[in-house]
């Protein structure tokens, strides 16, 4: 598994939720040349980000949109039911609360944290607001395996922290700031502001041109 890049796991997700689309349109068969052109790759990129786990379809006839799916949703682990703890209960946290896709896919928030005396003891969508303080108790109880962090920058490598020492192996970081974890934990930056940022680059320079 670590020959397997991040980019490839990416475009696995591209490509089953590629698939759920064909799917919901009755469509029953799909080429990698297909798939290759609504995801904007190559289809020798879609058969070799396939071959790693597998043999797909058949020569000839392409790959059965369900069967693929299917298989996709495993490699990515969305055959299972995964508990989410949520940390920071701001604009973003409660956004991210509200997200059906999560459910959708199999990650259940379960517990909601934040240091705010004026958030602790509050409910969204019947989820009990619970001090920072006391995370790691409850974490162990609802045997949480994925943690999400929303809480501003200044604080965020020690929830971090705390989180590691609660033996939890994979975060979702949404603060705007990179995150030093040892090795063997997963940890994934989402940051609007640098992928706008990118945008602008792009911008710039095609007005330049």
């Amino acid at each position: 598994m670590e020959r397997i890049s991040t980019a490839t796991i990416s475009r696995l997700s591209q490509y089953y939720r590629t698939l759920e689309r064909l799917i919901e349109r009755k469509i029953q068969t799909v080429s990698s040349d297909e798939i290759a052109e609504i995801d904007s790759v190559t289809s020798a990129q879609v058969r070799k980000d396939l071959s790693f786990f597998g043999s797909f379809g058949r020569r000839g006839l392409g790959y059965d949109t369900t069967d693929l799916k299917n298989n996709i949703g495993t490699i990515l682990g969305l055959d299972k039911i995964w508990n989410v703890a949520l940390i920071g209960v701001g604009n973003i946290g409660r956004a991210l609360v509200d997200y059906g896709e999560f459910k959708k896919q199999g990650f259940i928030i379960k517990l909601l944290f934040d240091s705010d005396p004026e958030k602790i003891g509050k409910k969204i969508n019947e989820l009990l607001i619970l001090p920072f303080s006391d995370i790691q108790t409850y974490l162990k109880a609802e045997n949480i395996q994925i943690a999400i962090v929303a809480v501003p920058a200044r604080v965020a490598q020690n929830v971090v922290n705390t989180l590691v020492e609660s033996d939890i192996r994979a975060i979702l970081n949404f603060a705007p700031i990179s995150l030093k974890v040892p090795s063997g934990i997963m940890i994934k930056n989402e940051n609007m502001a640098i992928e706008l940022e990118a945008l602008s680059f792009y911008l710039k320079n095609k007005l330049k041109k």
